[in-house]
């Protein structure tokens, strides 16, 4: 099963992709979507959801996964984000994948068992999970890994209830 992860974002939006065989997690491609800063947000959103669309027809995932969106202190990152977001959603929507939400607690949760882990734990342990030499840059790109990692755990685990 081929399975994307997306980590949205207005300026840059991470991606990976992995392949699971069994229990097996390879890394297949990963990367950032990025926009640059002046351009008219209708534009940048054009770009990221014609840019995902590049990235599901190469690749051609089975299901996709992405971070679901939470508000912190600023409230206009958080609705740039959320756009954002909604154009990678139809993007997936429109080739037909199944797309699975995750908090950042969750996806924590599911790499390092531990909810509150810092971002090198993480970052760790999709280098790990993964088998690379070095942990995935940039910083969005491994966020990406890690949504679509998290997503085999949960996914498996479902799987393996359903067989009960």
């Amino acid at each position: 099963m081929i399975i994307l992860g997306i980590d949205p974002g207005t300026a840059t939006t991470g991606f990976g992709i992995i392949r699971v065989v069994g229990n097996s997690i390879k890394p297949v491609d990963y990367g950032i979507i990025s926009t640059p800063a002046g351009v008219p947000m209708e534009q940048r959103l054009m770009m990221i959801y014609e840019q995902m669309n590049q990235i599901i027809e190469k690749w051609q995932p089975e299901q996709a996964a992405i971070e679901e969106l939470f508000f912190n202190k600023n409230i206009t990152t958080g609705i740039t984000v959320g756009q954002a977001r909604g154009v990678l959603l139809l993007s997936c929507a429109q080739k037909g994948l199944a797309v699975h939400e995750y908090t950042p607690l969750e996806v924590k949760q599911a790499l390092v068992g531990n909810g509150r882990a810092e971002k090198k734990q993480v970052q760790f342990m999709v280098k790990t999970f993964l088998g690379l030499r070095e942990v995935p840059k940039p910083d969005d790109a491994a966020d990406a890994l890690a949504i679509a990692i998290c997503h085999t755990h949960y996914y498996q685990t479902k799987i393996r209830s359903v067989k009960r």
